[in-house]
This record gives structure tokens, sequence and C-alpha cells, in this order.
């Protein structure tokens, strides 16, 4: 039987090793991610077996939805047949964020001989080529541009502006810009579970960021912290944005907080994953308007 246990922050260093050579495009297999989402309402467990680690997660008030992912490892394959044997070891009876190149590789046929196949649209994630949106070249994002010109006029030019990377030094700052962005869009923060566990997580990944392996940049305007970001690596040649967020009022500041970040902190990666659009429509638009190359689909498999 599996010695499962709570993983927080503090076990990066001792995880780490697992993540080399990661082969999963969807970002919840970011060893930050998966550290900083735990908290009271979603909790992740992991369990060490030579060189592989296994995941699962439960929602305390939801056991229905408790849940493995594919198992981590730097040199192992896992097989439909492995991934039966071990939900069956650990009595859970659903794998979520498979991502569609795993199922691709192992064919639909096979997969289907062990699990029932459910889309997670609400997961799929967005994919980008890391030079389209270094260099915004072309008629596709003459508006990014734009915007940025703009704001480089309003604040830049005028010195209004300055950037700089996050310690834990500035965790607070950051949290209290979180607070003050989630009250401009009127996204009601006592009621708000997502943001609730999202405050957490952001607040988890600030206090840790010193041995999580990520790195983010704050933008001040005016002195004020006014936009942050927070990004980290996913695979060999792929980097992910965990959380960026930036005043609306303030023109131009995303465009630019956006382009800054790509030529910043992914250096070294052909591809940037900006994860999720949680099935808003507002940021489903969001995101398209950079242009993905591809979406990584989510899948659940459940056993039959």
């Amino acid at each position: 039987m599996m010695n499962f246990k709570q993983i927080t922050p503090l076990d990066y260093p001792d995880l780490k090793r697992f993540f080399n050579h990661q082969k999963y495009r969807l970002c919840v297999y970011s060893l930050s991610s998966l550290l900083v989402w735990s908290n009271d309402v979603y909790q992740i467990y992991g369990a060490t077996d030579g060189d592989i680690l296994y995941v699962y997660a439960e929602y305390p008030s939801r056991p229905q939805d408790r849940h493995l992912i594919l198992p981590i490892s730097p040199s192992l394959e896992f097989s439909p047949d492995k991934l039966r044997d071990l939900a069956q070891d650990a009595g859970i009876q659903s794998y979520w964020f498979v991502p569609d190149h795993y199922i691709e590789a192992c064919g639909i046929s096979s997969v289907e001989s062990y699990f029932t196949v459910r889309p997670q649209p609400h997961f799929d994630d967005y994919v980008y080529l890391t030079e389209d949106l270094a260099e915004l070249k072309g008629n596709r994002y003459a508006k990014k541009r734009n915007l940025i010109h703009q704001f480089d006029r309003a604040y830049l030019s005028k010195n209004r502006v300055s950037v700089e990377k996050i310690s834990p030094s500035v965790a607070g700052e950051c949290l209290d810009f979180l607070k003050k962005w989630c009250e401009s869009r009127d996204c009601h923060i006592e009621r708000d579970e997502d943001f609730t566990c999202e405050k957490q997580a952001v607040s988890n990944t600030l206090e840790n960021i010193d041995i999580l392996g990520v790195e983010g940049l704050l933008v001040r305007v005016d002195g004020d912290v006014s936009a942050f970001v927070v990004a980290a690596y996913l695979t060999d040649d792929m980097g992910v944005m965990h959380f960026q967020k930036a005043y609306q009022h303030i023109r131009g500041l995303y465009q630019f907080l956006d382009n800054l970040c790509v030529r910043e902190l992914f250096k070294g990666y052909t591809r940037l994953n900006k994860e999720s659009d949680m099935n808003l429509p507002g940021l489903a638009q969001s995101k398209k308007s950079y242009w993905p190359v591809e979406k990584v689909r989510s899948f659940e498999l459940v056993l039959r």
C-alpha cells in the first residue's frame, strides 16, 4: 500500500527530481503548481516509490471528486493497464488532467479497455510560440503593439514605471494588489471559492518563491504594485505562466506585462503554456487574442 502524505511547498526540494524531463504538457504537471494549490478546500497528497511520484487530490467537501493524476517519473512510462492497477490499489476511481497526447500515444481503444474517457474542457490549456509573443510581429498583433505603445507614452517615457523581481519581502504588497484587483472586477472575495483558492495559491507561491523554482516580476506604476506575473518550468521546451494580474484601467499595462514576461522569464523555451480559461468567456477571449498554436486537452479517466 502506498504511503501517501499531504505535500506542501516545503517538499519542493525533495520532489524536484521526479520532474526532470517531465513530458506532460498540462499545467498541473508543474511541481510548483501542484504544491501551491494545496489548501483547506483542495488538498494534494504524494507518495514515492523509487523513481516514481504518485499524486492524488481531494476536496474534503466533495469526496466524489477525489482523483489521481498521471504518475510522474523522469524515466518510466505508464500504460493504461498499469494505470488501472494503480487506481485499484489506491482505491481511487478516476484520473483527472490526462492530456490528449497521452491518450493519442497509447491509442484510444487501449485506454477505453480500462477506462471511460470524459473530456474536461474547463482544464484545456492554451499553448503559444514564445517567439510570437516576444516579437508580436504581423497584423494579428497590431492591437497589442499599439496598446504597449500607449502605455509607453503615458507611463514608461515619463518615468512612472519600475519593474522588479518578486521576492518574499514583497509578498504582502502583491497580495494587497490582488485583493484590490479582485474588488475592481467585483469577484466577491468572501463568496468566490475559486478566488479564495487562487489567493492562497498566490500567497503560498510568494512566501516560498526562493525554494519553489519559480520566477516572478512585478510592475509598479507611480510606486504602487499594479501588476505581477509568476512563471515556472513545465517540460524541457515549455514554460508555464501560473499567475498574471494587471489593473485593467491602466491602458496597455497587461500587454506590456505579458510581453515583458515572455522576453525575461521564458528565455530558452520554444513554447509557453498560459493555462486554461476555466470556461470563463472573457478569459477565453483574452487567451485566443494572442493566437495559440494549440490547446492541450484534458480528460478524466474513470475506471470501468
